[in-house]
């Protein structure tokens, strides 16, 4: 099948059996400035067993209510609902409807069934879409910012080696050049130096490697290897556009606020962003010096009982060594 060239890209959504955040994630979709001229694939994965199939049932319902919304009222430029008809698990439902994107259009953007973007989130995307169609280093757009620089950047947005996985696009011509889903750590660190991996983890503190035990092996820390070994650049916003809506209950991701929380869970930006085009982007050592303490331990920064309940596992380790 051809792709289109279209001027907006369009959206795959990626849902399970979370209805509350789904509601959510869609609410702001439908709520961009630019969702009205665009395409949206959602693609609802199959349950396990009887429970979650009654789950993801709720969610097909309430997708096919939305289509209806959707058709009467031209809230979006389409809307197509693929259902899986068994468990895909969350790997093959992303990279598979990734493939079923690209397959008909040249560019991407992902949002799982958490992810509440700024009404000025789509408008960002597309706005860097267009001014690095041809800038083939930057391989990666993303509506999250682990940062807040609005103080500090003269430009509102900025570039980085890491890749986010939370409201994010690419190219189609990036994505299969690039991207490979690896089936062991061995073959996804082959060829790979100690010293490349400390790059990737920033030395340590963020060991994002550690999921390459996971079966599968997660798609995103796949990707964030093709962009290292491409010497890709990832393009963000000086504020954050998103927000994880399912950081304290999710199949994969889950915290106790009591303990602990994301110091970068920031609410979006609603405000509309500029980009402009920057013919050779690189790696700044500044942003890089900020990620690195923005994302110490995954972000995670512990609450004064967080700290008390950690205190005697610190001890023991201590002690331990």
């Amino acid at each position: 099948m051809k792709p289109q060239t279209t001027h907006r890209a369009p959206v795959a959504m990626f849902v399970y059996n979370r209805l509350d955040n789904t509601q959510v994630t869609m609410k702001h979709l439908l709520a961009n400035t630019q969702a009205r001229e665009t395409d949206l694939y959602v693609f609802s994965d199959g349950g396990k067993d009887e429970v979650s199939w009654t789950l993801v049932g709720d969610v097909r319902h309430y997708l096919h209510e939305t289509k209806r919304m959707v058709e009467s009222t031209h809230a979006l430029h389409s809307m197509t609902i693929i259902e899986r008809p068994v468990n895909y698990y969350l790997e093959r439902n992303i990279m598979e409807g990734i493939q079923y994107v690209l397959e008909r259009h040249d560019t991407i953007i992902v949002l799982e069934d958490d992810i509440m973007t700024s009404s000025y989130f789509l408008e960002f995307m597309n706005q860097a879409f267009e001014q690095y169609r041809d800038v083939q280093k930057v391989m990666h757009i993303t509506g999250f910012s682990n940062l807040d620089l609005r103080d500090s950047q003269t430009q509102q947005f900025y570039f980085s080696p890491h890749m986010s996985g939370w409201g994010w696009g690419t190219w189609r011509d990036r994505w299969q050049q690039h991207f490979r889903h690896f089936e062991s750590r061995e073959q996804a660190l082959q060829g790979l130096t100690q010293a490349d991996i400390a790059a990737i983890e920033y030395d340590g503190v963020f060991p994002c490697m550690k999921n390459l035990q996971k079966n599968p092996i997660p798609w995103d820390i796949c990707w964030e290897l093709a962009i290292y070994r491409a010497k890709g650049l990832c393009l963000m916003p000086y504020h954050t556009l998103v927000k994880n809506v399912g950081l304290t209950i999710g199949t994969h991701y889950q915290s106790s606020t009591w303990l602990q929380y994301y110091e970068y869970d920031r609410w979006p930006l609603f405000e509309p962003l500029t980009i402009t085009r920057i013919d050779s982007p690189q790696e700044d050592a500044e942003i890089e010096r900020k990620m690195k303490e923005a994302i110490t331990h995954w972000g995670i920064r512990y609450t004064i009982l967080g700290k008390i309940v950690r205190a005697p596992l610190l001890l023991w380790r201590k002690l331990k060594k």
